[in-house]
């Protein structure tokens, strides 16, 4: 029998807008396959918010929350007013009875703050690594007191956690049938993200320059500051900015690259990006920090280079040829299908509604 389950989404802006990162393809992909698996959804997001599927989607105004990437370790809990994330959990608060479980994927405090007033369970989706103090106590907090309700991405997401000793690793998926598997190649590179200092896009054009490798970049353009300054100290650079698109025609850029490279300055909980390249049969260079060093399998599926290492993103380049596109699909339909990604969610909904 299907679950009643109501997903709360990232306040940070509407769905389809591109600002909740990957969160926003998680949580498309979630829609798709619980719906599919005979659960009912409601989503709940700030206005304005588009789904592509058919789906009860009930939309509310407030201004946006504030993205948490660009905390300081210290800074205090920011909520404006009138708060998206305030009317968010209000309307959860009214309609709990009616549902079995509540998803909430916003890297928040309240959420967490509110687990203990709320008589419905909630599964808590950790979609960043350790960012603030604040964020720190309340998800451990919550670890403590309702053992088994944290879905985290990856084993290095939780590492960056003090004291995280429960959670459920989710990882990712995808609907494998929107990438085109591309067996020949063109001589670009990728590098597909949002276009942020901590996504480290520098480095990619190092690595371009170096190699005198065309780069093709591909992302939401977050930090207009950030990428007029690379533009200014890189203006040779043999790099192209196409913009950020939809999941079908970003695919159809990606999928022609001999790689995908990944250089984030920070640690990545998971890195969507990184399946999206295997699914497309592109190998993926990238730093061994965070969640690609557990999705890249080195020297099959992709190279994983000693963080911020600029000769070595380069060197792997040079490799990449002897690297099958095939079983970077193969991986792709092995670990991160639909199917792999809505049973894990089942087997926590589970595990939290019979523990």
């Amino acid at each position: 029998m299907g679950l009643r389950l109501l997903l709360i989404s990232t306040p940070v802006g509407p769905l389809s807008s591109g600002l909740g990162g990957g969160v926003e393809l998680l949580l498309t992909n979630l829609v798709q396959v619980l719906q599919d698996r005979g659960h009912r959804i409601t989503v709940v997001a700030p206005d304005q918010s588009v789904l592509p599927l058919p789906v009860q989607l009930v939309t509310l105004p407030g201004q946006w929350q504030p993205t948490a990437h660009t905390a300081s370790r210290t800074m205090a809990v920011i909520q404006p007013e009138p708060s998206v994330l305030s009317a968010m959990w209000d309307y959860a608060r009214q309609v709990q009875g009616d549902y079995d479980l509540i998803l909430h994927v916003a890297y928040d405090w309240l959420p967490f703050y509110l687990t203990t007033f709320f008589t419905t369970p909630i599964a808590h989706f950790v979609s960043m690594g350790s960012l603030t103090e604040a964020m720190d106590h309340v998800i451990t907090q919550v670890a403590r007191t309702h053992p088994g309700t944290l879905g985290l991405c990856t084993h290095t997401q939780a590492q960056t956690f003090p004291d995280l000793e429960s959670y459920f690793p989710l990882g990712g998926g995808l609907d494998l049938a929107l990438y085109d598997y591309c067996e020949t190649p063109g001589p670009d590179l990728a590098w597909v993200g949002r276009i942020s200092p901590e996504k480290g896009l520098e480095d990619a054009i190092a690595v371009a320059i170096a190699s005198q490798t065309p780069l093709k970049i591909l992302g939401k353009l977050e930090n207009e500051a950030y990428w007029h300054e690379l533009q200014a100290k890189y203006p040779d650079a043999p790099v192209t900015y196409l913009g950020f698109f939809p999941t079908q025609e970003m695919q159809a850029h990606l999928r022609t690259c001999r790689a995908l490279v990944m250089t984030p300055h920070w640690v990545e909980a998971f890195g969507n990006v990184a399946i999206e390249a295997l699914a497309c049969g592109v190998p993926v260079i990238a730093y061994r920090r965070g969640g690609p060093a557990e999705i890249v399998r080195h020297g099959q599926t992709g190279w994983l280079v000693e963080p911020d290492s600029i000769p070595g993103l380069v060197t792997a380049l040079s490799n990449i040829d002897a690297l099958d596109r095939r079983a970077c699909r193969r991986q792709a339909e092995t670990e991160f299908s639909m199917a792999a990604l809505g049973d894990r969610f089942e087997q926590w909904f589970q595990h939290i509604l019979h523990p």
